[in-house]
């Protein structure tokens, strides 16, 4: 990865060494930092040699901190969702075993409350997202075996993650502009003028606005659909379907500081000198009389 390299040895590790030594030796400006064991970290996954089985768990760095977004923080509900649903999927990807599973479920446990995350939502959670897999029964027990596990982990494995998924369409997408058209398209008529001025008009039938989330906002949404109903009920207005979203609020750091201040704060001012007021004995004098 990048410049990040694993790999495994059959041989000697005198060999190894020797063989590494002599790659540094390549080039002046290249020089090759190794660990050689039983059980390495590569990336943030954690992989461990048991007699040539190769096992796999969740890497934690020593000086990784138990923080994630603050239940108590200002986030739609949904955020912090997909944050317990993304660190479930992280340990089932990563853990090769049912007991490195179970090690890591606990330490998320553990993280989530001491971000102040309820017991309730965490369980509701979890048991939402095995659910998924498992059984759609919403009394079902948390995975409690090896073999649901095992078969949970297959059916996650086979999907692709959101950045494969990304990567593909990007890849697809970059196929579609550089392929030539072929004469079969070159030969086909234009499309018909007033589908086009369809779709367009399609277009500006949705109004769309977004506002900054807030707790106090919860019913922002449902207001806002209420009183556009209220006041454009006995106008053609009424036709334009309204779409309310919203954004995150910025962090403190990105609303105090700023990457590209104002031009003319960056520039030196002059303060023009202003002469000192002169004053004389006789002033004094007809000042105190």
């Amino acid at each position: 990865y990048i410049d990040d390299i694993f790999m495994t040895w059959n041989r000697s590790e005198e060999e190894l060494r020797k063989l590494l030594d002599d790659v540094n030796t390549w080039h002046p400006n290249i020089k090759l930092d190794y660990k050689i064991g039983y059980s390495l970290p590569f990336l943030d996954v954690q992989l461990t040699n048991n007699n040539g089985i190769l096992s796999t768990c969740v890497y934690h760095k020593p000086s990784a901190e138990p923080y994630v977004t603050p239940f108590t923080s200002d986030h739609p509900r949904h955020v912090f969702s997909n944050i317990i649903k993304n660190f479930i999927e992280r340990a089932t990807r990563y853990s090769s075993t049912f007991e490195a599973f179970n090690y890591e479920r606990r330490s998320i446990k553990l993280m989530l409350l001491y971000n102040e995350y309820p017991s309730t939502f965490i369980e509701n959670e979890f048991h939402k997202y095995f659910s998924q897999y498992i059984s759609k029964s919403p009394f079902l027990p948390l995975i409690d075996d090896e073999q649901k596990y095992f078969l949970m982990r297959k059916q996650i494995l086979g999907q692709p993650t959101p950045r494969q998924t990304q990567v593909a369409l990007s890849a697809a997408l970059a196929d579609i502009d550089n392929d030539p058209p072929d004469d079969d398209e070159r030969q086909q008529p234009n499309p018909d003028p007033k589908k086009s001025e369809e779709k367009n008009s399609n277009i500006n039938e949705k109004f769309f606005t977004h506002y900054t989330y807030e707790k106090r906002f919860k019913t922002c949404k449902r207001d806002m659909h209420e009183v556009y109903h209220d006041t454009f009920k006995d106008t053609p207005a009424i036709y334009t379907r309204l779409i309310v979203g919203n954004r995150i609020r910025r962090q403190a750091h990105n609303e105090l500081i700023r990457k590209r201040p104002n031009q003319a704060l960056l520039q030196n001012k002059k303060i023009p000198k202003s002469e000192p007021n002169s004053c004389t004995t006789n002033d004094l004098s007809h000042s105190f009389t």
